[in-house]
């Protein structure tokens, strides 16, 4: 049984908020299929991550923090993509506005495999934490997608599986994605909780992935992606509640966040067993 996470606001929406408590709530295994992190903006994260030669995020770590399990982040993460600021503005090669990525991490173990912006320069920190030496340079959007189909699709197939054969499986959405994974069934999906600040919506899965399949797409990151926006427009929610405000404090405590969201995760849970016996 999948439990999504989706959020509406491409920024601080707070999934991974929703998602720490509910794994605190149901004991689930967690995942991030897609993550990111801006060297600029987030330089806390990724000075943590590369001084242990490693490249991952917060949200994934939170998460493998609080499902206990002793899981690495990355082992939740098989793809996290670093970012920085686009000098002179412009988007970049894979950019969005202002920014551009340097590098991907492909992979969950130590066989993982990094991916060079060849058109970017990468900040001494990075290139001496990483072993970028032998990473697979992209120069251009088509040479990116070619290399997405030969190795990033079988990555997030493998990933789909394991899910799709987990007991209670927690899956937290990248910005405001529709579908982290596009190879995941959607059968498997029991229920989905779309989050931003101050309320989460209740959707069954079924429903919420068939408005996927008919929402128009948008691109990012070199590829096709519906967002969650364009796809609620299509559906009512069985379930709206409203999420209070948490401190610092709160946030940083999976049974705080289980506690002070309990109303939400009892929606989702709800929908998940009706979907269930359908």
């Amino acid at each position: 049984m999948i439990l999504l996470v989706v959020g509406t606001d491409r920024v601080d929406a707070g999934k991974t908020t929703f998602s720490v408590g509910l794994l605190e709530r149901t004991g689930a295994r967690g995942y991030k299929p897609r993550a990111g992190n801006d060297f600029w903006f987030d330089h806390d994260d990724c000075r943590r991550a590369l001084a242990e030669g490693r490249l991952y995020g917060k949200d994934a770590y939170r998460l493998a923090r609080a499902e206990e399990r002793g899981r690495t982040p990355e082992r939740l993460n098989p793809v996290h993509r670093l970012w920085r600021p686009t000098p002179g503005g412009g988007t970049g090669l894979l950019g969005q506005r202002d920014r551009e990525f340097i590098v991907d991490r492909l992979g969950r173990g130590d066989d993982a495999t990094f991916v060079r912006n060849a058109t970017a320069d990468v900040p001494p920190a990075v290139a001496e934490a990483l072993p970028l030496a032998d990473a697979i340079p992209v120069e251009s959007v088509d040479a990116f997608n070619d290399l997405a189909e030969r190795r990033y699709v079988p990555a997030f197939a493998e990933l789909a599986d394991e899910l799709e054969a987990a007991e209670v499986a927690v899956v937290e959405s990248y910005s405001d994605i529709a579908q982290p994974l596009q190879s995941l069934d959607p059968a498997a999906v029991a229920a989905v909780a779309a989050v931003e600040p101050g309320r989460a919506r209740i959707y069954p899965g079924d429903r919420y992935c068939r408005a996927c399949e008919i929402a128009s797409s948008s691109p990012k990151d070199g590829a096709l992606e519906k967002r969650v926006p364009d796809v609620l427009e299509y559906l009512d929610p069985i379930d709206r509640v409203q999420l209070p405000p948490l401190g610092s404090d709160d946030r940083r405590d999976p049974a705080r966040i289980e506690a002070a969201y309990a109303e939400a995760y009892d929606a989702l849970l709800a929908a998940a067993r009706r979907a269930g016996t359908a």
